[in-house]
């Protein structure tokens, strides 16, 4: 009977569980594993989280740089030369800033007045505090001339195009100079366009293109020779305005033809760009200036453009606020570098 007692014992013990403290033990341990191995996936996903937000604003930086440069590399160019010989018979280049090549390259300081585009905090306004930028210069896609009566105010082209319509402003070009007018009249059948006075939003002073301008009907007459280029006037404005989610973009203004009237149609270009600042190089300054101290907006060969991105995701900085990097970048007038 005592060695059964034993025996019984002995397979007793074998058959034994965890003891409570035993099982509290493996508990504590396993929540320390689970919370280092979470720990771990939160970190990972944060420093995640981070640089992707970081690849965005980069991005959106070299994007913004990008389309601004194209557009500030043309301002003041023309399809044939650079010699600043320039006839510009358009009607109220005083008020129609799309209209005084004069300012081919112009800029606006913070809350300063930019006539192309309203001030404001309505959606695609201007955000008074940030800098804006006005830029005119000719398409990249040229039509040839087949003649020119200046007579009659009329091109005959070598070639039939939709491109051209009745309103649009066009520069024509020659070795000798530029000129800049408004088709009051296109017929596509007979690849004809005129460019007489009397009509036109903003109308022509005078159907003579010769240079210098002379404002009458007549005007300083002068005849383009066959194959001289005309090209439509690309007139553009670069501002940060209010987007429809609350923040700020870059936004492009552009003149297009709306009804024959040559009109500003804003287009949000690249988000979350809270903040642009512009300094300007006019020779023989070595400083880059700011837009109120420009003297002669004709001499300015260099922009210097100031930008304040954040990023889309709002919580992906150290603080859990949006994150946010400022980038500076300069690019030469092409027209007007020595």
């Amino acid at each position: 009977m005592p060695a059964r007692k034993t025996s019984f014992a002995r397979a007793s013990g074998r058959e034994r569980g965890f003891s409570l403290v035993e099982l509290m033990i493996a508990m504590v341990l396993g929540l320390v594993v689970i919370a280092g191995a979470g720990s771990v996936f939160l970190a990972s996903s944060r420093t995640y989280q981070t640089n992707q937000a970081l690849s965005d604003v980069q991005t959106n930086a070299r994007v913004a740089f990008e389309l601004l440069a194209r557009d500030i590399r043309n301002a003041g160019q023309t399809a044939c030369n650079n010699n600043g010989r320039v006839a510009n018979v358009l009607n109220d280049k005083s008020t129609d800033w799309f209209a005084n090549w004069g300012n081919a390259l112009r800029g606006y300081d913070p809350n300063t007045v930019d006539p192309a585009v309203t001030t404001g905090t309505a959606v695609q306004q201007r955000v008074a505090s940030t800098s804006s930028l006005q830029i005119l210069g000719s398409g990249s896609t040229g039509l040839s001339v087949a003649s020119h009566n200046p007579t009659s105010a009329q091109f005959k082209l070598n070639n039939a195009t939709s491109d051209l319509k009745t309103g649009d402003v066009i520069i024509v070009c020659d070795p000798d100079h530029a000129a800049i007018t408004q088709i009051t009249n296109y017929n596509d059948s007979n690849v004809t366009l005129v460019h007489n006075t009397g009509t036109g939003s903003p109308g022509n002073c005078s159907k003579g293109l010769g240079f210098p301008t002379t404002c009458t009907a007549n005007g300083n007459s002068y005849a383009f020779p066959p194959n001289s280029v005309i090209a439509k006037l690309v007139a553009s404005d670069w501002y940060i305005g209010n987007n429809p989610e609350g923040g700020h973009s870059l936004y492009y203004m552009r003149m297009t033809n709306v009804s024959g009237t040559p009109t500003g149609q804003p287009q949000e270009m690249v988000r979350n760009v809270d903040d642009m600042q512009i300094t300007f190089h006019q020779p023989p300054n070595s400083d880059f200036v700011n837009a109120a101290s420009v003297t002669n907006w004709s001499m300015v060969d260099a922009v210097r453009v100031h930008l304040k991105l954040e990023s889309t995701d709002q919580r992906a900085g150290v603080d859990t606020k949006a994150l946010t990097r400022e980038f500076t970048s300069t690019t030469t007038v092409r027209n007007r570098v020595k």
